[in-house]
């Protein structure tokens, strides 16, 4: 595997599982927080070093050559969707891929090729989040990819998509409201996990279009690149700089740049 490019003057194994990149808006607060953030790491061997001296959850370490078949060279007709990170692919990891894998389809997250410290911090917040949470209303993380300037996230596959596509879809006939409940409560129950874990979580991206879907319409929250760490103690909430989607962040947290847990369920209400 070649080494994960990554622009940096540092190669120190020290980062806060806040490792997503947020706007300058307030940042003479954050001083201290940017200048941590500088020691990211940036090679497999740091991520993998990183990664383990706190996750729970065993990941595999794809090559980018896996990642080819799996996907059939990353088709355009295996395309599930996009957005600003890149695109994703529904692949399948057959026997052949590599010996002791079990065979299951997943849903593969390529970044867009941005090398920049941004795109890196965006794609580490997920393995190391995901890595380390654990719950039936959290998309699982099966594994990545860190080779050369590639940024690959796999995950396991989620059969009807996000909740957004089940509302607004042109072809897709309505949701009755007994599934719409049954998603409502899914995505409940892994909010509260975030907030009541043993380190608390802020997801701070609550949103339909991050909430998918698997065959029985079970609801998992995706995309924990905003995710922050949550307060502690008798704290009640955490400074930051302002990150998320205009329209859903909550509207105390774009006045003040303070982010509590509550800050999670005011982004749905505004929505």
């Amino acid at each position: 595997m070649g080494n994960c490019w990554f622009r940096s003057e540092y190669a120190i194994y020290r980062v806060s599982s806040n490792t997503k990149s947020e706007s300058p808006k307030d940042q003479s607060p954050s001083v201290k927080e940017r200048n941590d953030d500088r020691k990211l790491p940036s090679n497999p061997e740091e991520v993998e070093y990183l990664r383990r001296s706190s996750a729970a959850n065993p990941l595999i370490v794809f090559t980018f050559e896996e990642l080819k078949t799996i996907t059939g060279n990353f088709r355009q007709d295996h395309m599930l969707g996009g957005g600003g990170f890149g695109n994703v692919y529904k692949g399948f990891i057959f026997e052949n891929v590599r010996e002791g894998l079990d065979p299951i389809p997943v849903a593969v997250k390529v970044h867009d090729g941005d090398n920049s410290y941004q795109g890196h911090r965006e794609w580490l917040a997920e393995v190391i989040f995901l890595g380390h949470l654990s719950h039936p209303n959290l998309v699982k993380l099966i594994g990545y990819c860190c080779e050369d300037e590639h940024r690959v996230l796999i995950y396991e596959y989620m059969a009807r998509g996000s909740v957004e596509n089940n509302l607004f879809s042109r072809v897709l006939l309505p949701l009755p409201w007994f599934i719409r409940m049954k998603i409502a409560f899914g995505a409940a129950k892994g909010l509260a996990f975030l907030h009541e874990a043993e380190k608390p979580v802020i997801y701070r991206d609550f949103k339909t279009s991050n909430i998918l879907l698997d065959q029985d319409y079970n609801a998992k929250l995706s995309d924990f690149g905003l995710a922050k760490d949550g307060p502690v103690g008798d704290k009640s909430h955490v400074s930051t700089r302002i990150m998320g989607t205009y329209g859903y962040a909550a509207p105390e947290y774009i006045m003040t740049a303070l982010v509590s847990f509550f800050s999670s369920f005011s982004q749905e209400e505004n929505h």
